[in-house]
This record gives C-alpha cells, sequence and structure tokens, in this order.
C-alpha cells in the first residue's frame, strides 16, 4: 500500500445520504476475482440509464470533476453490505479521500485497509464544501494527514480527527500483513525455535 501523508486534490461531489455499497458499485460487478478494475463501474447505475447512455446531470460524468481525488458525499456513506469491493472501485477511480458527515462502520474500516483517507466532518463544514466546490470550478482541497488538517488555496482551514493507530497505518502505507511483516525476524525466529514433528 502507498503512504498517505499529503494529498491535493481537485474535489467532486456525490450529494446523497446514505449512499449505500450497492450504489457504489453494484453486485453484477462483483464476479471479477483481481481488486483492480472496479472504477469503470463506480456509481455504475447513476453515471449510465438502463440503456447505457450516459446521464449527464451526474457530478462524476461532468468534465468539471473529471480527474477528481477527493469525493465529498453526505451522511451514512458506505451503508449496505460489507463488501470489501466499493472501496476497492472508489481507490481504482481514482478517489484517495472521502469527506462525510458519517460513514458506516465496515466501510470506514474497509478503507483504511485499502489506502483510503475516510474523514468525518459536522454537517456544516461539509455544506460548507458543497458550496465551495459548487461555487468554483476546479475546487482543489489540500488534506494534510500529518497534521490533521484540510486547506483550500482561498483561507480554508478545518482541522479533523483521526485514532491514531489508523492515522499511522495510512502513513506508513501499511495494512493488516504490512503490519505483521513489521515483526518479520521475531516471527521467523519463533519458528525456527519450535521443534517439528
Amino acid at each position: 500500500m502507498e503512504e498517505f501523508k499529503k494529498l491535493t486534490g481537485l474535489v467532486a461531489p456525490v450529494d446523497r445520504v446514505n449512499v449505500d455499497t450497492d450504489a457504489i458499485i453494484p453486485k453484477q460487478f462483483l464476479k471479477r476475482i483481481e481488486r483492480s478494475g472496479f472504477g469503470q463501474f463506480l456509481f455504475f447505475e447513476w453515471r449510465w440509464d438502463e440503456k447505457g447512455n450516459v446521464i449527464p446531470d451526474f457530478s462524476l460524468n461532468q468534465d468539471r470533476y473529471q480527474g477528481a481525488s477527493v469525493l465529498i458525499s453526505r451522511a451514512n456513506f458506505g451503508c449496505g453490505s460489507s463488501r470489501e469491493h466499493a472501496p476497492w472501485a472508489i481507490l481504482d477511480y481514482g478517489f484517495k479521500v472521502v469527506i462525510a458527515p458519517s460513514f458506516a462502520d465496515i466501510f470506514y474500516n474497509n478503507c483504511f485497509k485499502n489506502g483510503i483517507l475516510p474523514i468525518r466532518l459536522s454537517e456544516e463544514q461539509v455544506e460548507d464544501l458543497f458550496q465551495r466546490t459548487a461555487g468554483t470550478e476546479g475546487y482543489k482541497l489540500t488534506v494534510d494527514l500529518e497534521n490533521k488538517k484540510i486547506t483550500d488555496g482561498a483561507g480554508l482551514e478545518i482541522s479533523f480527527d483521526l485514532d491514531e493507530h489508523r492515522r499511522q497505518f495510512l502513513l506508513q502505507g501499511l495494512d493488516d500483513i504490512g503490519l505483521t511483516l513489521q515483526h518479520e525476524e521475531a516471527i521467523s525466529a519463533y519458528e525456527a525455535s519450535r521443534v517439528a514433528y
């Protein structure tokens, strides 16, 4: 997993509450066996109609949001089933940060395991970000994980809270396996000390 320390990126909005994992990555795309390639199906049923035509008013179909790496949304983002494919699709599409007032627990945990930074802000702060994003084409945020701050080029500065253990996971680019491998010497020594029967 890549280290995450600081990111400056274009912001894209998905202005809906209760965005569930089936909306993020619909069930018909869960047959893939690898982690990559899911980004093309992100928000599939909101991006295309039943005839395969692009839905032009959905934010991710608009030119101004192409290449975004920061996603903002509303409360209870990532609810629904526990599929890890949801953060895979978000990351594969190009998002490294998701900002919302609240997240479903399993989705929130899965983000850290896949190198995505989910940030909880108040409803008022998120609303302000929606207004700034709508009012400024090419609106960007800088997310500084080392200092737990979000800034923009217009004087915005927001501090955010994050569990220190999870923060270190992202700063060091660790997943559960990477964390275990930090103790590889001790594990190898233990295994060598065991008698095979």
